[in-house]
């Protein structure tokens, strides 16, 4: 199986890193405020302990999720099931090989895009040098698919093509 990692922008690890930081804040300062103050001050304890409760809960699923997000996203190519497995933290998405139609790489968008035999289709968000790897790893399980490339220069007839 080869395994390719999803491409982010620098923003969006910004976003994550920072969102990380905000979870972390967030538990140490309810923890903070369940051993300073406990539920000595508190009208009705009952409110204070859900609020408590909830606080942990929160940041703690905004941490994991944000974190699975950084270590379990990629696409990879399983040569064994003939699967493209799509992983983007806890979800998974499974879409086979034999189905894949086309493969395109449009250098004007630099945009890697899967299409399948029913018409739909997924963009592939992975490092540019990446893309003939790719490309390589699903024509060795399914050689006839076909891969074409257009070019920035393309008038749309001398695409590029590969079977």
């Amino acid at each position: 199986m080869k395994i390719f990692r999803y491409k982010f922008t620098k923003l969006i690890y910004a976003l994550i890193g920072v969102i990380l930081a905000l979870s972390v804040a967030g538990f140490a300062i309810t923890l903070w405020q369940v051993l300073r103050y406990g539920l000595e001050s508190s009208a009705n304890p009952t409110f204070t302990v859900i609020r408590y409760i909830l606080m942990f809960i929160v940041t703690v699923a905004l941490f994991v999720i944000l974190l699975s997000l950084l270590i379990s996203s990629y696409y990879a190519v399983d040569g064994k099931t003939k699967m493209i497995i799509t992983s983007f933290g806890f979800i998974k998405s499974r879409y086979e090989i034999a189905k894949i139609d086309a493969v395109t790489l449009d250098r004007t968008t630099n945009k890697l895009t899967v299409t399948f035999e029913d018409g739909h289709f997924i963009v592939i968000v992975v490092k540019d040098e990446w893309y003939e790897d790719f490309v390589q790893a699903i024509l060795d399980v399914n050689p006839r698919i076909e891969y074409s490339i257009k070019s920035k220069t393309s008038t749309g007839e001398d695409d590029e093509k590969k079977s």
